[in-house]
Order: structure tokens, then sequence, then C-alpha cells
């Protein structure tokens, strides 16, 4: 056998491991490992993997792509020791997920998984993976210093971060976050060269409805963004954003139910930060729950909008609001008070309860709104804003008014004297 055969009968070096019960449970894996990979891969199983990722020659694979499905949850301590072996040998994750609840691909990511690829595969889903964990990782910013400009984003704004949180269900808050941010969006004075740039963000993951009232999609982008915020950047962000009508850029609730601690304090921190530095205006339709991270909103906010009505629910609860951010030492001075469905000029027993209401909370309510009627339902089944379906209905006007006197006072603030 001449040299040349020899080397040609060699086998290629293994390059990537699939990991997984049974790899025939995932014949797409097996043909797009051959796609990428040629014969340069092998398959293990869980209990090999731990034995090889312990070996030396562990670490001259670029990867390993663990494959599960529902079955496999009950393993998750054994998947999870993998990931955290593997990384220790600077070997990349790649996880392959079939029919997971979002808690354990939230675990699986947080142990050191770099990528989430759903099955069945989509098309090039596979490589487009492998491409990511080649790039170079992107630059942080310095701490201390400007924020520098991220892929997909100019990253050169200082946007006005404005929350809204219902304090009692039913009180319109988001109703009042969509057409409040397509206000801020299409304001006579955005319509310049420069105009004005809104990003909506609903942090409602379990009930969010602001994908339904702008007929959008609800993407599983949003859900791999929100699992790993540490790798996020500039570029990810903007491309887990859907733009509603070429003007307000929108990152919707998950479409799975998920609970609300799934996110920590610093992934919500990245998550307002990020949004800030890329838009001008950034509007937040809350939780009515308070959770870890509320204090991490209410911390970065410029205005923070409370929605209640004149109702004895609603007052309750802002009493025991401004109970726990006394006790939290937590800025009141940046709550905004809006009440929905404010009693009529001529309603004088409605007033008379409004100020009572005011008067025993210690409390200024600053913003009224009126009831907008049955053209407000239509609209949000509908899924456009009143701007577009009702222009002159009264609680579109009254929130087209909050919306200018707020980018008024936002040029005023930053317009040198």
């Amino acid at each position: 056998m001449t040299n040349a055969t020899a080397r040609a009968a060699e086998p290629a070096p293994i390059k990537a491991c699939t990991v997984c019960r049974d790899v025939q449970n995932f014949d797409l894996l097996i043909e797009d490992m051959e796609t990428e990979l040629g014969d340069a891969w092998g398959d293990l199983s869980y209990d090999d993997a731990a034995l090889f990722l312990n070996q030396p020659e562990a670490g001259d694979i670029d990867f390993i792509a663990i494959a599960m499905n529902e079955d496999d949850e009950g393993r998750m301590a054994l998947i999870v020791d993998l990931i955290e072996t593997a990384i220790r040998r600077d070997v990349d994750v790649i996880v392959i997920a079939e029919e997971v609840s979002p808690m354990v691909l939230h675990q699986l990511l947080k142990s050191g998984a770099r990528e989430f690829v759903p099955y069945p595969l989509p098309e090039g889903a596979l490589h487009d993976a492998i491409e990511r964990l080649h790039a170079p990782a992107p630059e942080a910013p310095p701490r201390g210093g400007e924020a520098i400009a991220r892929p997909g984003g100019k990253g050169d704004r200082k946007g006005v971060v404005l929350p809204v949180h219902s304090l009692a269900g039913g009180t319109g808050a988001t109703t009042f976050a969509v057409n409040f941010a397509w206000e801020l969006a299409t304001a006579p004075e955005a319509r310049d060269a420069d105009p004005a740039r809104v990003c909506l963000i609903d942090l409602d993951l379990q009930m969010g409805a602001v994908a339904t009232y702008l007929d959008l999609p609800q993407r599983d982008a949003v859900l791999e963004l929100l699992q790993n915020t540490e790798a996020m950047d500039g570029d990810s962000f903007l491309q887990a954003l859907q733009l509603h009508q070429d003007r307000l850029h929108v990152l919707t609730a998950p479409a799975e139910m998920l609970p609300l601690d799934l996110l920590t304090p610093d992934d919500i921190a990245r998550i307002v930060a990020l949004a800030a530095e890329n838009f001008d205006y950034v509007v937040i339709d809350m939780p009515s729950t308070i959770v870890l991270w509320t204090e991490t909103v209410l911390t970065m906010a410029h205005l923070y909008f409370m929605m209640i009505e004149l109702d004895m629910r609603s007052a309750q609860n802002a009493l025991r609001m401004i109970r726990a951010l006394e006790a939290d030492d937590l800025p009141l001075a940046k709550l905004r008070y809006v009440l929905n469905r404010a009693p009529k000029f001529s309603d004088l027993a409605g007033k008379s309860r409004l100020k009572r209401l005011s008067e025993s909370l210690d409390i200024a309510i600053e913003v009224q709104l009126p009831d907008g009627g049955k053209q407000v339902t239509e609209a949000n089944d509908q899924g456009t804003p009143l701007a577009r379906t009702a222009r002159k209905n009264p609680l579109r006007r009254q929130i087209q008014k909050l919306a200018l006197s707020v980018r008024e006072l936002d040029r005023a603030a930053t317009t040198p004297s």
C-alpha cells in the first residue's frame, strides 16, 4: 500500500459528537451532521459521553450536540453535568431539544450551553448554530465608559424608559402601552429626517397581549433571546424585534406561558439597557404581579405609569404598592398614576370620588383617560392602534396629548440652554 493510499484510508479526525439516548430518534440530526461534517463526527450515549469528556482527547473536538426530548427530562442532573464538564474542557455545547419545557431549556443554557436548536431541525438551523460557535465573541462595553456601537444598531441613543404597570385586572394597561408607544413613534414632530425610534417590550411572560393587539406573530427567537441574555448583543436583540407598520419596533412576549422568575434582575437590566442604547423611547408593558425584577425596571425608568380605575381594588392595591416601595426606599417620585375610564365632565359624583381617592392615598392623579367605548375593543381585536381605526376616539386623543407632552419634556431636557 502506498503512503497516499494509506493516508486516504485513515478515518477523518472527529470534530464533533452527538450525545443522546438513541440517535436514531433524531434522523434529521444525523442528516445535518453528515452534511456539515461528513464522517468527522461520532455519537455517544450519556454514560459514554461522561467518560469521554474526562479523557485528554476530548479537548480535540469542537463541540457536542446534546439531543433530547421530554423523556430525557428525568436525566437533567446528568445532562447539566455533561455540559459543565464540556465547558471546562473548552468544548462548546449545542442543545437539540424536542418538546421540552422552557424551564429545562433555561437551565441548560444557564449551565453553559452556547446554542439551542429546536427539533425537528429547521432548514439550515444547525449550520447557523455551528457558524455562531465559530464567530468571534463581541467585545463588552468598557466599565464606566460609553456604550460601544453594537452590530445591527448604532448603540448611540439614550432612550427614555417608560414602563406601564396595572394595579388591578382590566385597567387597560396593555391598551395604553400599545397606543402610547404608537403615538410616540408617529407624533407629528417625529416625521422628519431622523424620526424617533420607539421600542415596545412586552414583559408579561404569561398573559402578554401586545402581539395580539398589534397582530404580530409570537416568534421562537424571543424565547431564545430571553433564555441567554448573557450572549445577547445589539444584533441578536434587534433580530428578535418585529416592525409594526414600519414605525414601531416590538419585542413580543414568548409564545409559551413562562414563569415570571425565568428572568433574573440581571437579565432584565441587560434587555432594558440594550433597548435604551438603540431607541429614543422604550415603552414596557409590565406584568401586574410584583417580581424580583420589578425593582430593576423601576430603578431604570424615567417615568413609571401606574394604571388604576376609580374603584376600591385599585385604591387598595395602590396603597399596598406605595407601602412596599417606601419600605425598600425606592423612588416614589417616578410614579405617574393614570386613571382609566375617568368620570366625565358632568359626572360630579365621580369627580368627588376621584378627589377622595387622591386625598386618601396622598397621590396626584395627573393623567385621566376617558372611556373609549367599543372602538377600543374593536381596535384590539383587529390588531391595530386606535390612531389607525378611530382617530377621533376620545381615548386616542388623550393618549396622543400625553405622548406629545412626553416628547416635549424630553426635547426640553436634552436641548442645551
